[in-house]
């Protein structure tokens, strides 16, 4: 069984819908310390520049978990953030799927950043039929403590898991020979890029999901194409 891991992101891109594609079970990393302007903000393709619709927060502490990080609904970001999509989008084929899928997760009483961008996540992949094979779990619900590598290990015994699936970033941490030890393989997303149509010159995969679907729709499933790689290849190439 494979197993994701992952912090909650915001209308996240294509990547973590690659992942999600290829877990069978993806676990919302919410309780871990947050980083602004990282889970909070996501790009959107626009003329001249790309632009950032960013989730307004309240006062962050130092270490502050996600999960505990509160949205800022004084401001009005959900208005700026439609106004955002329809200046990069509002000509594309299916940009009304684009407004109905925002306005199903803006439309939850969401308090916290962890919880918006779950639900925008989960909306995602009900859109492209990802949640009939991949069920999506919390980490606060799976009752296992500790840090670090030794914590997504014992995650995913918890989940009978046999492969934790991540992605590149975590070469640079993950001790790889500890989930050995527990028969547990590890394995890299490998990234495959299929270009789609876009507006506003070069195609690039790093801006929100909500752009591949505004072009493609229901067809968007076909350009979610990665595979994995065992991780000692990966890091080979890494030059780990």
């Amino acid at each position: 069984m494979n197993v994701v891991i992952s912090q909650p992101m915001y209308f996240p891109w294509v990547g973590l819908l690659e992942q999600v594609r290829l877990a069978d079970k993806f676990v919302f990393y919410s309780d871990v310390q947050f980083a602004r302007g990282f889970f909070n903000r996501v790009q959107v393709k626009t003329d001249p520049d790309t632009s950032w619709m960013t989730v307004p927060v309240k006062n962050v502490r130092s270490r502050q978990r996600i999960d505990e990080v509160e949205i800022d609904h004084k401001k009005n970001w959900k208005q700026e953030h439609l106004a955002i999509l329809k200046r990069s989008l509002g000509k594309a084929p299916f940009f009304s799927d684009v407004e109905g899928l925002c306005d199903s997760v803006w439309s939850e009483p969401c308090t916290t950043l962890d919880q918006l961008s779950s639900l925008s996540i989960v909306a995602l992949s009900r859109y492209f039929g990802l949640t009939e094979t991949t069920e999506f779990l919390d980490s606060r619900d799976i009752g296992v403590d500790g840090a670090g590598s030794q914590r997504l290990l014992d995650i995913c015994n918890a989940l009978k898991a046999s492969c934790y699936i991540t992605g590149h970033g975590a070469a640079n941490y993950l001790q790889h020979e500890l989930f050995e030890e527990k028969a547990v393989e590890v394995k890299y997303m490998d990234y495959k890029c299929a270009p789609y149509t876009q507006f506003f010159g070069t195609f690039t995969p790093y801006v929100t999901s909500l752009d591949l679907i505004a072009h493609q729709g229901k067809a968007g499933l076909h350009y979610l194409q990665s595979g994995v790689v065992d991780w000692r290849s990966h890091c080979l190439t890494r030059g780990k």
